[in-house]
């Protein structure tokens, strides 16, 4: 299993390289955004790990540019504390994790396991789901051809479900994936987002996209229906 770590702080980067290695894992380090491109273009990864504040490049530059050439390997990010709009944006851009620092190394290992177990499968950069249209490089969505305007928060957790079409996801994986592991609030802030994307999204256009499962989370229905 071979990781590319992308941190400019030398020694939380050293920490990371010596605990991966002792765990079986082949590690690459590079301590700039513009040396991570060329390194995770350049070389076949299992698993990067990318932070947000690099120079040169920083991470959301380097994953817009790698998603932008096609290049879909799993996708780790390291967030600030407080980084709620960190965490929205990483997602906007094509990450599949992220951690906030300080992190426990055992759970990095385990996520970057399930990450590498989950794989690379190609996917579009532009999202399709029916008339609804979501590029996550870009920003941007669409239903039939009519721009939605929608805040950080209303775009990740839309982007969280066109990855998960026709799946049941629950509301502590959808807190885990767009708020935080971390979150400790109200669940239901949940069903206040999913309201707000609905009045969006499905309302103005007379659709019913998300569906709610009973005791088991929300559905993103493939393909629309009335």
């Amino acid at each position: 299993m071979r990781v590319l770590v992308v941190e400019d702080e030398r020694a939380l980067a050293d920490v990371v390289r010596r605990g991966l290695t002792r765990e079986g894992f082949v590690v690459d380090v590079v301590h700039d955004g513009q040396d991570g491109l060329w390194a995770a273009s350049e070389t076949v990864y299992d698993v990067i790990v990318l932070d947000i504040m690099l120079p040169r490049l920083d991470g959301y530059q380097v994953i817009a540019r790698l998603r932008q050439a096609g290049v879909w390997t799993p996708v780790m990010m390291l967030t600030a504390v407080d980084g709620e709009h960190d965490q929205a944006e990483a997602f906007n851009l094509g990450a599949d994790d992220y951690l906030t620092k300080p992190f426990s190394f055992v759970v990095l290992v385990a996520r970057l396991r399930a990450l590498i177990r989950r794989g690379a499968p190609e996917r579009p950069v532009v999202m399709t789901n029916g008339s609804l249209s979501l590029d996550p490089v870009r920003r941007r969505v669409t239903r039939s051809g009519t721009e939605i305007a929608l805040t950080p928060k209303e775009f990740a957790l839309l982007t969280f479900l066109m990855r998960h079409p026709g799946e049941v996801v629950t509301k502590t994986a959808i807190l885990e994936a767009v708020w935080d592991p971390a979150y400790d609030g109200d669940m239901n802030i949940v069903e206040v987002y999913v309201g707000y994307l609905r009045r969006k999204i499905d309302v103005p256009f007379g659709v019913a996209t998300i569906e709610t499962v009973r005791g088991a989370g929300y559905r993103l229905l493939e393909p629309d229906r009335d």
